[in-house]
Parts: C-alpha cells; sequence; structure tokens
C-alpha cells in the first residue's frame, strides 16, 4: 500500500481555498452573517484562563478555560468583539433576535 499524499490532484488551483488566508495558527476565518463579512477565531481552552464572557447567543456565561469562538464584523473594532460558545455561532441563524433572562440571572 502507498502512503496517503495530502497534496491536491492536479488541475486543483489552491488559491481557490477559503476567501481570507487563515490568521495565526490557521484559526481564523471569515465568514457571511447578516449581509456582513465577519472573522471568525478559535479560542484554545488554555487561552481563556482566568477570563469568563457571555455568550450573546444563549445569554450563558462560558466559564474559565472553555474553548469557545471569538466573532466580529470584519471592519469593527476591538469593543465589536463577542465571545460565542461554537454551538451557539454554529445555531445563530436558528435562534430568535431576541434572548431572555431568567428572572435571576446576572446582567453582565
Amino acid at each position: 500500500m502507498s502512503p496517503r499524499h495530502n497534496r491536491p490532484k492536479g488541475g486543483e488551483n489552491p488559491a481557490e481555498g477559503p476567501r481570507t488566508p487563515p490568521g495565526r495558527f490557521g484559526l481564523e476565518n471569515t465568514e457571511e452573517w447578516m449581509g456582513e463579512d465577519w472573522k471568525v477565531r478559535h479560542v484554545a481552552g488554555a487561552s481563556a484562563v482566568g477570563k469568563r464572557y457571555r455568550c450573546p447567543g444563549c445569554d450563558q456565561e462560558i466559564p474559565s478555560g472553555t474553548p469557545h469562538l471569538v466573532a466580529w464584523p470584519e471592519y469593527g473594532g476591538v469593543d465589536d468583539r463577542r465571545h460565542w460558545h461554537k454551538a451557539c455561532w454554529n445555531a445563530k441563524d436558528r435562534r430568535t433576535t431576541k434572548v431572555q433572562r431568567s428572572r435571576n440571572a446576572p446582567k453582565h
């Protein structure tokens, strides 16, 4: 049996890959959502130690050390970045526009 080759077969153009070149460590890409391009970067759990975020998709806290992703509009600034659970980002088109909190949920 011959070894596996992870190279494109003849005729494929590698330049026709992702719309943008991968970011640091190849974990950043661009996705279209709500008519605009969004940058999406995966965050490893080890990079998120000591930090807690609130997911805008489910309005639940992302505990410290949990792998998740950060998304922001392509031309947005640092204040536009939002930390999402990966499943919530993938389900963003199936969710309603307004997430209701329970009465005793923290408001941060």
